[in-house]
């Protein structure tokens, strides 16, 4: 049997309450009162059994630490039965050092650069970020080495977007807080584009870029 599992299967598992799956991984943030208990939290989970060479994503911060898993392999970037079990292992800790988790701070942003001929322009956007193409879409994304920087995903377009808007950003965001993020961005001035609700909202401003509010809900 595949160790492999949808996002779907993720949420449906036990113990996974304080995490969603934005994009491509599984988070969540667990808060702290200063950056040394980021870093005490952080030590912590370097020792917890689940954790393999790979270990998880982190980003510590004065006021929390931020947890992406993910199993990634040659041809393959999502989740895994050892992330459901490494998320529990990481609730549990929190909860026995009185840390709170937050889900719902938790996004991950993807920049959509767009072009007529994809091939053509991405070779210099490796060329430029020092990236490399994703193992399981090596001709639509590429991804940070180091695991640093938003991902990059190539948009092929026939012909100029509305208004002329060279951006085309995709905020992930667990799906219970995207309408309202879509809700502030239209009453800042955005206009609606697209509504592929529950998977994706498109905005653009008066110029004419665009993001998604982008959840994986309804993506299995």
């Amino acid at each position: 049997m595949s160790d492999y599992i949808t996002a779907r299967e993720f949420h449906a598992a036990e113990g996974v309450e304080d995490w969603r799956v934005i994009g491509d991984g599984a988070c969540t943030f667990i808060r702290t009162a200063s950056f040394a208990e980021s870093a005490r939290l952080v030590q912590a989970i370097g020792g917890l059994s689940a954790v393999r060479d790979g270990g998880p994503d982190v980003d510590i911060r004065r006021d929390g630490v931020t947890v992406r898993l993910i199993t990634i392999t040659d041809d393959y970037y999502g989740m895994s039965r050892h992330d459901v079990e490494l998320a529990r292992q990481i609730s549990a800790l929190a909860r026995d050092l009185g840390l709170p988790t937050d889900p719902s701070a938790v996004q991950n942003i993807l920049i959509v650069p767009g072009a007529a001929d994809t091939a053509a322009v991405m070779p210099f956007w490796r060329a430029v970020l020092g990236y490399e193409p994703r193992g399981d879409s090596p001709d639509a994304d590429l991804v940070d080495p180091h695991d640093r920087g938003p991902g990059f995903w190539f948009e092929q377009m026939d012909e100029p977007r509305q208004g002329g808007g060279a951006i085309h950003i995709a905020v992930w965001m667990p799906y219970e807080q995207a309408e309202a993020r879509v809700a502030a961005a239209l009453a800042a001035g955005g206009r609606l584009v697209r509504d592929v609700s529950p998977a994706w909202w498109t905005l653009a401003d008066a110029a004419g870029n665009e993001a998604d509010i982008a959840t994986v809900k309804s993506r299995d």
